[in-house]
């Protein structure tokens, strides 16, 4: 008994000591991590806080779709590009008129498919498509020649000549008359300008008489390449007697090269009785042939061109010639009033050998 007593004595005394030593080890050893924050806290009171934590990074795209949006984006842009290499070759390589031609067929095409009431489902269906796959480029092709028609129209506007007809028809009475076409800058006046009095319009010497005198002859016309804003109230001062029956401007030359031409198949003429007197007929005619070249004025007081010009003039309107072109050829690089005299005097000379001769022979 006494035995029982002392083993159960031991056994609660050596658990009482096993819990102690359990519970002092609990107590005195902390979790370490916690205990490392603390005391770098205390050591570095004013150190930053931690930075947050990172946001959750996005799931990776899809591999596939990206590789299909790459595809079809630079596919639109070759799309896009051919067919602008294709406009842009095909507007420099063919007319309007060539453009339109050509494609008549294709233009036609869609009206031109027609299927039968019975016909099979897939049949009905081939159709379909096969009209689809015609109407796109048919129609593409119509709005391209619509828009090129307009721009073109546009343009037009700038280069040519306002209208086919620059002149009225010439009354029944007057179809034997000719044409005289003279310039404005260095063949009637000289236009210039100074810093200190701007723009001076000088009229050439002889002006007055020149158109007074003519004007019996032919009909008068100014063709320049200054807008008729300038034109007209420099003709109303310079024309006062109104021997000029016609002017025009800018909006009747043709632009071409970056300059303005004189136009005279525009002028509702016939050709072969057009004279054009320029000091630059050469240059800005599209008809040279039809040109007379009078030295320019850059206001000489002892200029007499124009009224040198005037016996060549109306010799010509009085004894016309089939065709002034052929005439204006023979003085091609020489001075027309000094050549005109010197052939007038050869002329003169010729008729008094010939009377000569024929007195010879009656005596």
């Amino acid at each position: 008994m006494s035995s029982i007593m002392l083993r159960s004595r031991s056994l609660s005394r050596l658990l009482k000591a096993n819990g102690r030593l359990l519970s002092s080890d609990v107590s005195s050893t902390p979790p370490k991590e916690p205990l490392v924050e603390t005391q770098s806290l205390i050591s570095n009171p004013t150190s930053p806080p931690p930075p947050p934590p990172p946001p959750p990074s996005a799931p990776a795209p899809n591999a596939s779709s990206s590789k299909s949006w790459n595809f079809l984006k630079y596919s639109l842009i070759g799309a896009i590009t051919g067919a602008t290499a294709a406009v842009g070759y095909v507007s420099y390589a063919y007319s309007l008129d060539e453009i339109d031609e050509k494609t008549k067929a294709l233009r036609a095409a869609p009206s031109t498919i027609k299927v039968a009431d019975d016909a099979s489902a897939l049949e009905k269906f081939k159709s379909r498509v096969y009209s689809s796959a015609v109407t796109v480029p048919a129609k593409a092709v119509e709005a391209y020649i619509d828009a090129r028609r307009t721009i073109e129209e546009q343009i037009r506007g700038y280069t040519e000549p306002y209208a086919e007809k620059l002149l009225p028809d010439l009354h029944p009475m007057e179809k034997h008359v000719f044409t005289l076409v003279l310039d404005l800058q260095e063949t009637l006046l000289y236009s210039y300008w100074t810093r200190e009095k701007g723009w001076q319009t000088i009229k050439r010497p002889g002006v007055d008489a020149f158109l007074e005198h003519l004007a019996q002859f032919y009909e008068i016309i100014v063709y320049s390449d200054y807008s008729n804003m300038y034109v007209d109230p420099v003709m109303e001062r310079l024309d006062t007697k109104h021997c000029v029956r016609y002017r025009l401007g800018k909006a009747a030359t043709r632009y071409q090269n970056g300059k303005h031409y004189r136009d005279l198949s525009k002028l509702n003429r016939d050709p072969k009785k057009i004279i054009y007197l320029s000091a630059h007929a050469r240059e800005n005619s599209l008809q040279p042939e039809n040109g007379a070249v009078i030295k320019p004025y850059k206001n000489e007081l002892d200029d007499t061109a124009l009224v040198d010009f005037i016996p060549f003039l109306e010799f010509v309107a009085r004894n016309p010639p089939a065709d002034i072109r052929q005439v204006l050829a023979s003085y091609e690089g020489r001075d027309i009033p000094a050549e005109f005299i010197r052939r007038s005097k050869e002329h003169q000379k010729r008729i008094q050998e010939s009377k000569q001769q024929g007195r010879f022979w009656r005596r």
